[in-house]
């Protein structure tokens, strides 16, 4: 069973940032231009994909859509974010993962929300 998302709370008693730590952990090093994905679970019905990266690397995300790295210098419509943080996803939704650097490791939490 995926952890569910639960905020730790603070003396006062309010939410913070702090997480456990999920039983849904993936990872992943990156090669350059090479779309890698992983599959969101099954066992919960939506959750907070939360994403981690090497410290100054860019990576593009998508979802349920091939990630691609941004070419000319100027505006235009993609479906991949940089190095977003926090995703909500649903059951079965794939993850793609991208970059134009080498060496790039990412992870993956996945806490059940719904």
């Amino acid at each position: 069973m995926t952890t569910k998302f639960s905020m730790t709370r603070d003396v006062n008693g309010y939410n913070g940032f702090g997480l456990q730590l999920s039983t849904s952990n993936y990872s992943v090093t990156l090669t350059a231009s090479t779309d890698t994905t992983v599959t969101v679970p099954s066992d919960a019905s939506v959750y907070l994909a939360v994403c981690g990266y090497t410290s100054g690397d860019d990576v593009w995300v998508a979802v349920n859509a091939t990630a691609a790295v941004p070419a000319g210098s100027t505006f235009a419509s993609t479906t991949s974010v940089l190095n977003r943080s926090g995703i909500q996803v649903n059951a079965k939704d794939v993850l793609h993962f991208i970059t134009a650097q080498t060496s790039v490791s990412v992870s993956v939490a996945f806490y059940a929300i719904q």
